[in-house]
């Protein structure tokens, strides 16, 4: 096993890219569309970080992808998916929707609904392998199901407790040596995420990548993260390890370099509401 040397880098929340479009508001972790910064092109195989908020009857028209495992994780409302696979589907507060687009996909992502906005992430990974056929997964994890719990979402194909069906138990599959879990942490509550071994055979290194996002679940704020009593909040350590835990705000993010097999990165709620997020480990 190869020595750990975790450093803790926090990625805030007001330094995100991101604009406000009238229908929709966004942030950007990595670079996307007009944000651009070479410090923040990808992470390991995490290409896209998106945050966005949709107002109600507006949304994303028909547009074409290639080449990219894209995911969307609904927070709030409800958002409609349709693709060039004839596939329709309404997706809601729990859902995540994985279209492997391989070859190519034209979809659209749509709030249709007359009163309410949509508050997701969009998330796109590059794929270990090119030239795959098209594919749809859908998943659902309840907030009881993720509450004080860490709850892994997605997983790379072939992968333990991995189906390769549309709809399933267990996480949706991803072709790119990355999972993404998620959890809903109520005040004073934590919980650990241990580090795997690589998930590709072929790994040249045994040391992972972690990132974790934590939602603006107290509404859209382009300013530093929340600090009012009611926001959420996190505390992130590694435990046995003689570094400082780092405090995260609401839109905050953290990349976690240079963990191994066995370490132990742990995540205290330690805000006045629940702290939802999502936590990526990659190759």
């Amino acid at each position: 096993m190869s020595a750990s040397n975790i450093k803790f880098t926090p990625r805030k929340s007001e330094e995100r890219g991101g604009a406000n479009h009238g229908w929709l508001k966004t942030f950007h972790t990595f670079s996307f569309a007009n944000y651009q910064d070479e410090a923040f092109e990808q992470y390991g195989p995490l290409r896209v970080i998106n945050e966005d908020r949709v107002i109600p009857t507006q949304g994303f028209g028909t547009h074409a992808h290639r080449e990219f495992e894209i995911f969307s994780y609904i927070l709030d409302g409800q958002l409609t998916h349709r693709d060039s696979l004839h596939n329709t589907e309404i997706l809601k507060r729990g859902d995540l929707q994985m279209t492997s687009t391989g070859t190519g996909i034209r979809h659209s992502e749509f709030n249709d609904n007359p009163k309410e906005g949509v508050h997701f992430l969009q998330i796109w990974a590059m794929p270990h392998t090119r030239g795959l056929k098209p594919n749809y997964y859908t998943r659902h994890v309840s907030d009881e199901e993720k509450r004080d719990k860490l709850v892994r979402i997605v997983a790379p194909v072939g992968a333990e407790g991995v189906k390769d069906e549309r709809e399933a138990a267990g996480p949706a599959p991803v072709h790119s040596w990355l999972s993404m879990s998620a959890s809903l942490l109520s005040p004073k509550a934590s919980v650990s995420h241990t580090v795997s071994r690589p998930f590709n055979p072929s790994a040249k290194t045994q040391a992972k990548r972690v990132y974790l996002h934590l939602v603006q679940s107290s509404g859209y704020n382009t300013r530093a993260s929340y600090t009012h009593a009611d926001a959420a909040k996190v505390k992130v350590s590694a435990k046995g390890k003689d570094i400082e835990g780092v405090v995260l705000g609401e839109g905050d993010g953290m990349f976690i370099d240079g963990g191994v097999e066995g370490d132990v990165v742990e995540i205290e709620s330690v805000g006045g509401r629940e702290a939802e997020f999502v936590l990526f480990e990659m190759d």
